[in-house]
């Protein structure tokens, strides 16, 4: 005997499939009424939905509102399954020049400070080495991206350049931030052309900067579910900035926009939100949160942060040399694709948007399928 479908969790999935809510935070929804012109707030309190709807106030039942939270987690969590993006490590298996897959292995190629294998194809009769993202470098790309790990962890590129030296590699600090700036900027290249899954709420705010002695302000936009920071830019001033560039990027990268779009109160903020996220019609407007609290739902901890990680890394700096710096991009990255968070249970951000990288080395499977994506 099949059984009766609940009414309630019917409606509630009605309303999510309407998306005719929105998350304030990850314990925190407003629910819009079906019935009246108000809206309800479902509240996660250890471990349990709440809701201040009359069904559930006085009923103690499972609402449709809570419902709908219920149904729209699992979709979200569909969606991004559907659209997961998983980075392999590039792997030898067929020829560079004939594309023919009668290969093997054909000897070493042996330089100063690496050893690179080399191969030969039967088709072809013709003999290459695959030294992917790496090719006329002097050292191995597992020192390479060993100096880029520490420096992003928090090393200065002077000592960086010292704790190399216990590997062999004699190598001055210059030469690392040489590496930092063409890595990044074929990562950058390679990550630019793919859509992270964020969430509906986004966090802005800005963190001030010391470019050559000036006062700078970064300006950032965090995706409040993943961690994953959507964008950056550098501005001259905090107010009086036209934030809109920040949004267009943020939209630019996600191919969306929020529902809930949380600052502080900085006008410039408001200003570039009623250009670039508001609406006329109800259903596809973007719920601006200004007034943030230190404590509650409408906290800007998340973001705080993250703004502490860029302190942290800043002071090692020194100040920024120059507004264009492929630090800040390097940056980003590292925070996005290499940093697990204890927050999202030792994921990083882009794993938590379904973006996986694989291999023992991170830094080589991405460069490498960087460097490969430009080949094609």
């Amino acid at each position: 005997m099949e059984r009766e479908p609940n009414p309630r969790q019917e409606k509630g999935k009605q309303i999510a499939l309407k998306s005719d809510l929105i998350r304030i935070s990850d314990y925190h929804y407003q629910v819009h009424s079906q019935t009246t012109n108000r809206d309800y707030h479902v509240i996660k309190s250890d471990g349990v939905w709440h809701c201040d709807c009359p069904d559930h106030r006085f009923r103690k039942v499972c609402c449709k509102h809570i419902h709908a939270i219920e149904f729209s987690l699992k979709i979200r969590e569909e969606v991004r399954e559907r659209n997961k993006v998983t980075i392999e490590p590039v792997s030898v298996d067929s020829c560079r020049f004939c594309k023919g897959k009668n290969i093997k292995k054909y000897g070493i190629r042996k330089n100063k400070h690496t050893v690179i294998q080399r191969f030969s194809c039967s088709d072809c009769h013709r003999t290459f080495s695959m030294n992917l993202g790496f090719e006329k470098m002097k050292h191995n790309p597992k020192g390479i991206t060993t100096a880029m790990q520490l420096y992003f962890s928090g090393e200065s590129l002077r000592n960086v350049a010292k704790s190399l030296r216990f590997l062999g590699m004699d190598v001055t600090h210059q030469t690392i931030y040489n590496w930092i700036q063409k890595y990044t900027k074929l990562m950058e290249s390679y990550i630019d052309k793919i859509t992270p899954q964020v969430g509906d709420a986004w966090r802005a705010d800005e963190v001030y900067v010391k470019i050559r002695g000036d006062l700078k302000y970064v300006f950032a936009m965090l995706d409040d579910e993943t961690r994953y920071l959507i964008a950056h830019e550098v501005a001259d001033r905090k107010e009086g900035h036209d934030a809109r560039g920040l949004l267009q990027k943020s939209k630019q990268v996600t191919q969306t926009k929020p529902k809930v779009f949380i600052t502080d109160g900085l006008e410039s903020y408001h200003q570039a939100y009623k250009k670039e996220f508001w609406t006329l019609k109800r259903q596809h407007r973007t719920l601006h949160i200004r007034h943030i609290h230190l404590q509650k739902d409408y906290n800007n901890n998340k973001m705080e942060r993250w703004n502490g990680e860029f302190r942290d890394r800043e002071k090692v700096m020194r100040g920024v040399k120059k507004k264009d710096t492929p630090i800040l991009k390097g940056f980003e990255i590292f925070h996005n694709y290499f940093r697990p968070h204890s927050a999202l249970d030792g994921m990083t951000p882009s794993e938590k948007c379904g973006i996986t990288i694989n291999g023992d080395n991170k830094w080589i499977t991405l460069i490498q399928n960087a460097k490969n994506n430009v080949a094609e």
